[in-house]
């Protein structure tokens, strides 16, 4: 047998793709384009002596739009219909054609709490809905919810470009809906409205979907964002303190990653703000100057847009937001359903920060300046089941999953961070567990 040791293997040829009257075809680069469309995507052609291949490459773009508003659920109020069309005379057309169809999935909680005003926004806007709720906590977070919601969706009958699924809850809710949408018809638009504040700051805003399998937290997902985010903080009167503080966590994980202002709002003022549920105060000068509460929720959105809105689909890695979430979803699961989940990534946060003591990045001042922003902001700062076995799984799990490269965000500052990608010595990891244990372990509350 002859084998041919100079076979030839040419440079790839790119062809623009354009289309004219329906159809469309490859054309070589450089394209004169005197008709049609021209594509966004291209196709290389590469040829050899094995045969042909085409490589093709197609720009996926998502555009989503996150609205902060006003007593949404107020009849008069056309944000929950048409605040995700953004093309006023596109919006126009839909709300005159009849009749107007939604496809409502609310967390059962919340359906008891507003529900009823939830049917009358509808009934009194003459909208055909359907609303569905469901008992969506971290322990029922399973594949059996979004086959429930995909079977209720076929019946009712939605059409999948006009009429976007709208799920009202929490951040269970949100993942939930998000991912049977993302599976309907290969994908659905469907529009989130967060009821409590780490829904409102995190799970809202972004593209993720999920729900947990085999054990594990967000283990099947998908990345697909909402049409649109509706946040609306009068929701938050009628949640319960621990929910407020549980959100309050995620905002500072942002503060103490990229904006000191954001931590010293919180270390400031976040007792009074959580005991007023993050509303706003009204006084005289409220119409020139943005109140703490605003402000605070303002940050917490801004900040988190900037980090995940280049990384949609976590192409890279090195992730800011990751901070607090390294340790945190193997307590979470394991103490399910003891823990919230911010309340979980906050211990995990204050175990990073004496890490980061310890490898002398941040001082002791600065360190306790942290521990009893947390201890105002109601959050605990350690627990029983967070033991150094559980770290080491935990970190082993990372290194498996992330490239061989351990990728860990860790504060340099207040306001400041940087991840960190060679191996931490276990000493550095032992000697900043003895430390956490020592000083802390008094403040948990069986």
């Amino acid at each position: 047998m002859m084998s041919n040791t100079n076979s030839s293997c040419s440079q790839p040829t790119k062809f623009n793709l354009v289309q004219v009257k329906g159809a469309w075809t490859r054309q070589s680069e450089p394209c004169q384009l005197t008709e049609g469309r021209l594509s966004d995507a291209n196709i290389y052609e590469n040829k050899s002596d094995h045969g042909v291949s085409w490589t093709v490459v197609s720009p996926i773009v998502f555009t989503y739009r996150v609205i902060q508003c006003k007593n949404i659920l107020d009849p008069s109020n056309d944000t929950l219909l048409w605040g995700h069309i953004g093309d006023e005379e596109v919006k126009g057309t839909l709300s005159n054609s009849k009749p107007v169809k939604r496809f409502v999935v609310i967390d059962e909680t919340v359906n008891q709490l507003y529900g009823s005003r939830l049917r009358q926004y509808f009934e009194a806007r003459e909208v055909a809905h359907k609303i569905l709720p469901l008992p969506t906590t971290e322990e029922n977070k399973c594949m059996e919810l979004v086959t429930k919601i995909l079977e209720e969706v076929h019946e009712f009958g939605i059409d999948r470009r006009s009429e976007p699924i709208v799920a009202v809850g929490g951040g269970v809710c949100l993942d939930v809906v998000g991912l049977a949408a993302s599976l309907y018809r290969r994908r659905t638009p469907y529009v989130r409205v967060p009821t409590t504040v780490l829904a409102y700051v995190d799970a809202s805003v972004g593209a993720k979907t999920g729900v947990n399998f085999a054990g594990g937290k967000n283990k099947l997902g998908s990345y697909v964002p909402p049409v649109a985010t509706f946040l609306d903080r009068s929701f938050f009167q009628t949640l319960p303190s621990r929910q407020i503080s549980n959100g309050m966590a995620e905002m500072l994980k942002m503060a103490l990653m990229k904006h000191r202002g954001l931590f010293e709002l919180l270390e400031a003022g976040g007792r009074k703000l959580l005991r007023a549920k993050l509303q706003s105060c009204e006084t005289s000068n409220s119409s020139k100057q943005e109140d703490n509460a605003t402000a605070l929720m303002r940050i917490a959105i801004e900040t988190m847009l900037e980090e995940l809105a280049p990384n949609l689909w976590e192409d890279d890695l090195d992730r800011l937001v990751d901070f607090g979430h390294l340790i945190s979803p193997e307590l979470e699961m394991r103490v399910l359903p003891a823990l919230l989940h911010g309340e979980a990534v906050n211990i995990d946060m204050s175990f990073m920060v004496y890490v980061a003591l310890q490898k002398g990045l941040l001082t002791a001042d600065e360190k306790d300046r942290v521990i009893q922003c947390m201890l105002g902001l109601e959050l605990p700062v350690w627990h029983p089941d967070f033991t150094l076995a559980l770290v080491q799984k935990s970190l082993k799990e990372r290194l498996r999953h992330s490239a061989g490269s351990l990728r860990m965000p860790l504060p340099t500052g207040l306001g400041s961070a940087e991840i960190f990608h060679d191996t931490i010595e276990d000493n550095i990891f032992c000697q900043a567990f003895q430390k956490w244990t020592d000083e802390l372990s008094s403040s948990w509350n069986k």
